[in-house]
Parts: structure tokens; sequence; C-alpha cells
């Protein structure tokens, strides 16, 4: 059996996936919050969750997905 997610690794996916959603353009907004929101559902969290988190671990979040700064 797996072990449960800590709720940071939680608010980790769900960011990459948001953050993957954001750079990823308009076209695939409808079906970025069918997904979006049903992964949150699943995780217990909400997108201001998901948000704050971002605000603080943005660099770690773009390197997950091959986002590079500078």
């Amino acid at each position: 059996m797996a072990r449960e997610k800590t709720r940071d690794e939680k608010l980790f996916a769900a960011a990459v996936l948001r953050r993957s959603f954001e750079l990823s353009g308009d076209e695939q907004r409808q079906g970025f919050k069918f997904v979006y929101d049903g992964v949150l559902r699943d995780l217990g969290l909400t997108d201001d969750d998901v948000v704050a988190f971002l605000a603080g671990h943005a660099l770690e979040v773009d390197a997950a997905i091959g986002r590079r700064h500078g």
C-alpha cells in the first residue's frame, strides 16, 4: 500500500499542474478547469492554497516542469 502524500507534496503536485496549464495558453483552458477542479477536490485543496504555495515555491515548480528562470 502506498503511503499517503504530505500536504506539501499534494500542493506541489497541484502547483505543477496549474503552472503547466498556465504556460500552455488559452486553447486548453476548458480542459484545464475540468481536470484541475477534480485534482483539487481529490487532494482536499483549494485554488487559493495552490496560489499561496506557488508564491513561495515558484522556482521549484518551474524547475519540475523544465522551465528555467533568468
